[in-house]
């Protein structure tokens, strides 16, 4: 490892100008989970973007959850 390196002639990170993701804590259920975890097995892409290109889905139809308790 050098003890110092020269940037000068860094490229920018193209794909930061795309909206940042938040890291957050979130409970979900074992087989939430499970189903998320099983489809990334499939498709190769990991269960967390999956998860979240779910939801921005859900962002982006203006879905609502439709909640009962009876």
């Amino acid at each position: 490892m050098n003890d110092s390196y020269d940037f000068s002639n860094g490229v920018k990170n193209p794909y930061i100008s795309k909206l940042p993701k938040q890291q957050v804590t979130i409970r979900l259920d074992v087989a939430s989970v499970q189903y998320f975890k099983e489809m990334a097995a499939r498709s190769g892409i990991s269960y967390q973007n999956i998860i979240n290109l779910y939801l921005a889905d859900c962002v982006k139809e203006k879905r609502e959850i439709a909640i009962s308790f009876t």
